[in-house]
């Protein structure tokens, strides 16, 4: 059985850097259930994962944050709601360079404040389509009233991902100041 006593929670689309973001920054072997990807039409990518992705971050005190990744495909939103309870937040990462960005964000937005307050938005992908980069996102988020932090992120970068995680325990401290 994992045990840890802290959890951040990877969603967003499918390619978008989730299981990369957690390899980039686990302390230990990453579990992975990618498989085959059989769902060409949304992404090209060989290989998705259909379970969950996990990894740890060791603290100094030998504490550990477990991170947990998504699918996805919105035919395992199922599992959402189970990985999020105890999380202190989750992380979701948008591929930039799809056509459907903006109502990626929505959705991911919409589906993961139900189960967290703690959102940080990552866009990933920004080398492939560099149009507007942030701009458009933060356009987005005001016009629906949406109020996260928003990083353009490499979810192979290491610094990139410990920024996102970082915000997140950020937004937990201001929360408890307040």
């Amino acid at each position: 059985m994992i045990l840890q006593k802290y959890k951040i929670v990877f969603g967003g689309s499918m390619g978008s850097g989730k299981s990369s973001a957690i390899q980039s920054l686990s302390d230990i072997p990453v579990i992975s259930t990618e498989a085959i990807n059989t769902d060409l039409k949304s992404h090209q990518k060989a290989l998705t994962t259909v379970g969950i992705d996990y990894g740890e971050v060791i603290l100094e005190d030998e504490s550990t944050i477990g991170l947990y990744g998504t699918p996805g495909q919105e035919r395992f939103n199922f599992m959402w709601p189970i990985l999020c309870r105890g999380a202190i937040g989750s992380i979701i990462l948008i591929d930039h360079s799809k056509p459907d960005r903006l109502k990626d964000l929505e959705f991911y937005i919409q589906n993961f404040k139900n189960y967290t307050n703690n959102l940080v938005i990552g866009i990933s992908h920004t080398d492939l389509y560099q149009e507007q980069l942030l701009k458009i996102y933060r356009d987005y988020m005001q016009l629906h009233h949406c109020y996260y932090p928003i990083f353009i992120v490499d979810a192979r970068e290491k610094t990139d991902i410990l920024m996102l995680v970082e915000t997140l325990i950020a937004n937990i401290e201001i929360e408890l100041i307040a």
